[in-house]
């Protein structure tokens, strides 16, 4: 049995910037490691990461050392196990159960994408991460929710600010601050609607949690919404933007998805390419193997799906953005009681939707110069911005 290794050089600057050779080496040579900046023990391979997510009595959800508590003003059901997990989960749950989806939510994810798209000029270049990514996940997500009221400046901008707290792991107080703010808006948001789901009951999110036969606290409702604001808008966007960007630097790849119409194989390539959700925080109950090295109870541990997605192990060539590649399952929706509640709305709408409507709206898109795209983030990953010629 091996001591815990302890890497005193990489940084969260590093991380963010560029964190795919530091988890490669992590592979190699030190699989679970503790990394003195974060005084997090990172877990790397596939089959580690996935055990963790599946073993909650072993690896609690409710990490003390998150700043998702103080991002959120809150205890939210992603930091919760077991039953109050499960009841605070199933109280949003019907708003996203298929048979919703279809009755509800379909027509309105053609209808949302098709407005979007059609605003789109022909002949010039465009930054679809602000004009497109953003605001579709933006718009689809409110009506979902039930907060059709704020615009999507409003909830993209909530959303941001969320992310940025929820991965605040160096502590900057101005980060807390513009989330601090964000909850204030969203606080004041909620507190007007509340009537009008009361007296015109609907299927949103938002809606069905009140007038639930026994609801839970109003102060949970407040921030289960926002959990859904903060996640439900950075990873589709994230996502959307990822599978352009990887179509269209390789042409021979589109053209084939295109032929085939395999948008959904784009769809669940980009997603394990680069997860929008990057890592996840566990906290061990008890003393506890992983791999050749124990961990003590009480431990902080961050399973990095980001690098379970390219554990050469299950995918060969991980590092590369391939559709043609054997399918194996990705970790970018999780996995145990905590796998993403909005996976197959994802799904829906991105793969069955906006990619082949984008696609057919503009079949010979450009991206000028991949070198301009920015990309960016440690707990949360994608690009920043993607200039593309639309024609």
């Amino acid at each position: 049995m091996l001591d815990l290794p302890i890497n005193e050089t990489v940084t969260l600057a590093d991380l963010t910037k560029d964190p795919y050779p530091i988890y490669k080496q992590m592979r190699a040579e030190t699989p679970v490691v503790r990394v003195a900046q974060t005084n997090r023990i990172f877990v790397t391979t596939a089959e580690h990461t996935k055990w963790i997510k599946e073993n909650p009595e072993v690896f609690s959800s409710d990490d003390p050392m998150t700043p998702m508590k103080p991002a959120f003003q809150a205890h939210t059901l992603m930091r919760k196990d077991g039953a109050e997990h499960r009841a605070e989960r199933m109280a949003m749950q019907p708003s996203f159960s298929p048979k919703v989806i279809r009755s509800d939510w379909a027509a309105l994810y053609e209808e949302i994408a098709e407005r979007y798209v059609s605003q789109l000029p022909r002949g010039e270049t465009v930054d679809l991460f602000s004009t497109l990514c953003g605001p579709v996940a933006a718009r689809i997500l409110a009506h979902m929710l039930g907060l059709e009221e704020a615009t999507d400046d409003e909830m993209q901008r909530w959303s941001q600010r969320l992310i940025d707290g929820a991965g605040n792991f160096g502590r900057d107080p101005k980060l807390f601050a513009a989330s601090d703010e964000a909850n204030a808006e969203m606080n004041a948001l909620f507190e007007r609607i509340i009537p009008r789901h009361k007296a015109e009951p609907n299927n949103s999110a938002f809606s069905v949690m009140l007038r639930a036969a026994k609801p839970i606290p109003l102060s949970q409702m407040y921030a289960n919404i926002k959990i859904a604001i903060g996640g439900g808008i950075n990873e589709p966007r994230d996502a959307l933007a990822t599978i352009i960007y990887g179509l269209l630097t390789n042409p021979d790849q589109l053209e084939h998805v295109k032929k085939e119409q395999a948008w959904m194989d784009a769809f669940e390539e980009g997603i394990r390419w680069v997860a929008p959700i990057q890592v996840s925080g566990r906290r061990t109950t008890q003393d506890v193997q992983i791999g050749d090295v124990w961990v003590s109870k009480g431990e902080t541990v961050m399973t990095i799906q980001a690098s379970a997605n390219r554990d050469e192990a299950i995918f060969d060539d991980g590092e590369r953005f391939d559709v043609f590649r054997d399918k194996h399952p990705h970790q970018s929706f999780g996995s145990g009681p905590h796998h993403c509640a909005g996976a197959q709305i994802a799904r829906r709408t991105l793969g069955n939707i906006m990619l082949p409507m984008l696609f057919d709206r503009f079949p010979n898109m450009q991206l000028p110069d991949p070198e301009q795209v920015i990309w960016s983030g440690f707990g949360f990953r994608g690009p920043l911005n993607l200039p593309v010629y639309l024609d």
